[in-house]
């Protein structure tokens, strides 16, 4: 393993998302419905924006073929009947919120904080923007299996239509987080890797964060 790669991977193992104890109550099988169709209105609206900063990492690489490799990734989240954000609806749909509902939703600051501070991130240079990407798709197919599993176990949610967001993330974002990493390691300057591992820390901090906004404001429905 090379140095970047392990500075990398430490930079963001702290705020790994599934030692958050939101997560931790989640597959403990400790939250309610309440809960769980909070956390769907708050999660849709950085789903939402997650294409948005793909895009601006795309429009940020010089290198065509690098390019391309993130145009997969844009399509797959935007492909019509597919879309990611259309998957999210069908997941809050099935725990009984309305989609009007969960688009106007009144979000949390943290919420407004990922939001922003994804896009700032990724407009920001294509090195910053490159980590945190890899950031948030490392951590996705290991937290999607937890939450089929723990939706199922403890909450009677498994018909295929309310968990089809969860189930395209195992294999996609195994797939998109490798294609992030060889790009990553594809920066040709020690300075662009310690602007990656940055963009990376902070992305991580901001995941963290919108977490703990989450758990904060379903205190009382708990």
């Amino acid at each position: 393993m090379s140095d970047f790669t392990s500075i990398l991977l430490k930079t963001i193992e702290p705020f790994h998302l599934l030692n958050h104890c939101f997560y931790k109550k989640w597959n403990q099988g400790k939250l309610n419905r309440r809960v769980l169709q909070e956390y769907s209105k708050q999660y849709f609206h950085h789903v939402d924006t997650f294409p948005r900063c793909i895009s601006a990492i795309h429009s940020n690489c010089e290198n065509l073929k690098n390019r391309q490799i993130l145009l997969g990734n844009l399509i797959e989240e935007e492909a019509n009947e597919n879309s990611h954000p259309d998957l999210w609806l069908q997941f809050a749909n099935g725990l009984g919120v309305n989609s009007n509902d969960v688009r106007n939703a009144k979000l949390n600051q943290e919420t407004e904080d990922l939001i922003t501070g994804f896009l700032a991130l990724t407009k920001d240079s294509y090195a910053k923007g490159l980590g945190a990407l890899y950031a948030y798709e490392y951590q996705i197919p290991e937290i999607a299996k937890s939450k089929i599993i723990g939706l199922s176990k403890f909450y009677e949610i498994n018909d295929s239509k309310t968990i089809k967001f969860f189930e395209v993330h195992i294999d996609a974002d195994e797939w998109h987080s490798q294609e992030c990493f060889d790009l990553l390691k594809k920066l040709s300057s020690s300075e662009e890797k310690e602007v990656a591992i940055y963009g990376a820390k902070q992305l991580s901090k901001l995941m963290w964060n919108f977490l703990t906004g989450i758990d904060k404001a379903t205190g009382h429905l708990q």
